[in-house]
Formats: structure tokens, sequence, C-alpha cells
């Protein structure tokens, strides 16, 4: 036999079928329908047009072989029904404010933000470093769910008041729509809070069901007109200082996925969690401008006495979180311990720049 003719053939044939084997999972791997569900109306500026991004973002990056069939709030469910519809499979996965869900345990609340929690950096250091994701997964886990950061919102405003806010004794009687831990602060001021969906604050401001209102930022704030029904603008929000949102999915589903289709998800999830950061921070600038120059709204910050309620207020609702359950108090100390650390840093790095920066500049 020529030697050479042998070592060669058996070099086509290995090659071949080295070929073969390596086709074989992408030939195998199929289709995968995603129907995804969310709180938002369609198209609303961030929190909407994100959800719908992010949707495409997973077709595109599997390139259209994970289908997404994205619903916004009410084409299939309310938005509220979202949870129950994802945690019982009719649908695969929502985007929404996993502190929609606090009715359902306490716990869900840190997973989007609580009183004088963590900013948007401090949030994302606690989640992948801090051990955050591995407590979000219990508490979802107890839900059938898998839940990932996707998105988030920065430093909240305070929210829209028809009067002025001088005293904590203002808040008493207060009908406010303010969801989350921060809404159980405003009881303890005397406050009414009202959970709703966005679609449904405007026309509830409008008509006097309720007072007052917290949403989101100048951008989002704009959009919903919320100047035709309450002039007075306070910030800063203690309630959501680093609004994370969540891509929560059906656990079985995912656990279904293969690795690398959990890959895909994971990173489009981190981009959006990226892209909508920094959409909110470059147009609020711009929106708060328009508000106070051409619609008359009136910029007022929240006095030390009013925070200093708010402080206090704070500490009896986390008594109460602790006392909810383990789970809910494990939760709880992962945060403060998030809280101290993350927050002795920025004191001497990002808020220490830009304090001095500000000062040198005249901003």
């Amino acid at each position: 036999m020529d030697r050479r003719k042998f070592i060669k053939g058996a070099g086509i044939a290995a090659g071949a079928t080295a070929a073969s084997t390596l086709a074989a999972p992408a030939i195998a791997q199929k289709r995968v329908e995603m129907v995804m569900v969310s709180t938002w109306p369609r198209d609303f500026p961030g929190l909407g047009t994100g959800a719908q991004r992010l949707a495409k973002r997973i077709n595109d990056m599997s390139e259209g072989r994970i289908q997404v069939q994205y619903y916004a709030a009410k084409e299939r469910v309310g938005a509220f029904d979202s949870f129950d519809e994802v945690a019982s499979g009719n649908a695969q996965a929502y985007h929404a404010a996993d502190y929609y869900w606090k009715g359902k345990h306490l716990g869900w609340s840190y997973f989007t933000a609580v009183p004088f929690g963590l900013t948007y950096t401090e949030m994302n250091a606690w989640i992948h470093f801090g051990g955050g994701q591995q407590l979000w997964d219990k508490v979802a886990g107890e839900f059938g769910l898998k839940c990932l950061a996707a998105g988030n919102t920065g430093v909240q405003m305070g929210g829209w008041f028809r009067k002025e806010m001088n005293s904590p004794d203002d808040f008493k009687g207060l009908k406010i729509r303010i969801p989350g831990l921060g809404g159980d602060v405003l009881a303890k001021l005397g406050a009414s809070p009202v959970s709703l969906p966005g679609g449904q604050i405007y026309e509830n401001l409008v008509s006097g069901a309720v007072d007052a209102t917290e949403w989101v930022g100048p951008w989002n704030d704009r959009f919903m007109k919320f100047y035709e029904a309450a002039k007075f603008y306070y910030y800063p929000g203690m309630h959501e200082p680093g609004s994370m949102l969540a891509f929560g999915m059906n656990k079985k589903w995912w656990e279904g996925l293969s690795k690398s289709d959990q890959l895909i998800i994971k990173a489009a999830c981190g981009e959006e969690n990226d892209v909508m950061m920094a959409e909110y921070n470059w147009k609020s600038g711009d929106a708060l401008r328009d508000l106070v120059e051409n619609q008359g709204v009136k910029l007022k910050k929240f006095n030390d006495d009013i925070y200093d309620a708010f402080g206090k207020a704070a500490k009896e609702v986390f008594e109460t979180v602790r006392a909810h359950s383990k789970l809910a108090a494990e939760i709880h100390e992962s945060f403060l311990v998030a809280r101290q650390n993350l927050g002795g840093w920025s004191k001497i790095s990002d808020q220490a720049y830009v304090e001095q920066r500000n000062r040198v500049l005249g901003v």
C-alpha cells in the first residue's frame, strides 16, 4: 500500500468525521418559541421600548431560532397578571419591575428597589458579585421562576404633588400612587399608597382619585403629561434609587434550554440593562429643562425634616421585612452589607469626584 495515499485518505476521512460531528449539534438545534408578556404599554418610552428591544435582540442574537412573541400590557393579560402567566407556564417570560410582586413575598422588593437602597452601579455590583443573584434565584425559585437583570431607570424623582410638601405632616391623608416598600414608608407617615399600572396613573391623577404620584423621572413623566394635573415636582426619591427591571422566565422552561440558548438570553438581558440606563441618563436632562421652562413645573427638593421622617419610617418597614420570613431576613441582611460596603467606596470615588467637578465648573 502507498503509505502517502493511506495517510492522505485517512486524513480526509478523519476530517469528514470531525466535520459531521461538529455540524451535528447545530443541525439538532430546534426552534424555541417564547411568549413574552410585560407590565408596560406598547411603545412606552424606555420601559416599553426597552422590553420590545430586548425581545428583538433575543430574536436577532439567535438568528431567528428563538422566536419571541411579545405582548405589551393588556394585549394578552393585564400588567399585574404577568407573574401568574409566566409562573403557570402559559407564557415563558415577562418584563417587569419585580417589586410589583411584594404581596407574594416581601423579598421581591429588593430586586427592583427599596427605600434608601442601592443605585444602579451598586445594584449591579450586588447582583453579580455580592450574592444578590443567588438570593434572587431563591425567592424566584419558590414560585417556579428564574430572573435576570434587564434594565434600570436610575435614581427616580420623588413625585408629582398638587401642593407644596413642607413637613412630614403634609403626607397625612395623601392618596399617592407608589408601589413597593416605598409605599409602606409613606403609609407610616399617614399617606394612603395606591399601586397602579403605568397606563392608569394619568386618568387617576386628573380625576382626583389620587392626590399625587411617583412614576420614574423627567423623560417618562413628561410623556405621561403629569404636569397637566400637578405642578410641584419633588426630588430626590428615597423609594427608588436604582430601579432594576427584570426578565422573569418560567424556571422549567429555562432549565430545558441549551447552555448556548441560556447564554444568548443572559447576554441580551445584560446589554439591555446597560442600554436602558444610558438612554434614561441621556434623555432626562433635556426633558427636565422643558418641564420647568415650558410647562410651568416647579422643581422642589424634599427638605431634611421630610427626609429624616422617610428614614425613620423606612427602618420600621425593614423590621417588618425581617419578621416576614427567614428568606426575607437573609435578603435584607445581604442588602445591608452591600449598602455599607458599596456606599463607603462610592463616597470617596464617584460622589467625591462629582462634587468637586461640579464645584470647579459651577454646575
